[in-house]
């Protein structure tokens, strides 16, 4: 660990980033699954539900990667995690804009999840050089 990091790793501001992010994720997967569970009139479902549980999954591994990144000693193993860090981050950014076009009143609060995950991306940053 670097001197710079917090010796309780949940201080880290990407860190509670990440949590907040998980919560929003949450709330808005919930919001989401209201109105595109029931079935068409065809009997079959909104495919868009996939993608409301895919934010969940996504976000919900942010922290973990972040506390992996943080607790290895070798760079290239920081830099895995880091990669992953960013792609789930890049997944979820593409996933709430499939959801947007979804039918369904919970796609307005996906612009504060984009927002959100533009300063988790900032935080990103700082947070690498850290390392």
């Amino acid at each position: 660990m670097s001197s710079n990091t917090p010796l309780n790793l949940s201080e880290l501001p990407i860190y509670k980033k990440a949590l907040e992010i998980f919560v929003l994720s949450q709330n808005i997967s919930t919001c989401l699954n209201e109105d595109l569970s029931s079935l068409k009139l065809d009997g079959s479902e909104d495919n868009d539900i996939y993608f409301s549980g895919d934010i969940i999954q996504q976000s919900v591994s942010l922290a973990p990667e972040i506390l992996n990144a943080e607790r290895q000693r070798y760079s290239n193993r920081k830099h895995k995690h880091i990669a992953s860090l960013r792609r789930l981050t890049n997944k979820l950014y593409k996933n709430s804009y499939r959801l947007e076009k979804s039918n369904s009143n919970g796609k307005d609060f996906l612009p504060i999840l984009r927002s959100e995950l533009k300063k988790f991306k900032k935080l990103q940053s700082s947070w690498m050089l850290t390392l």
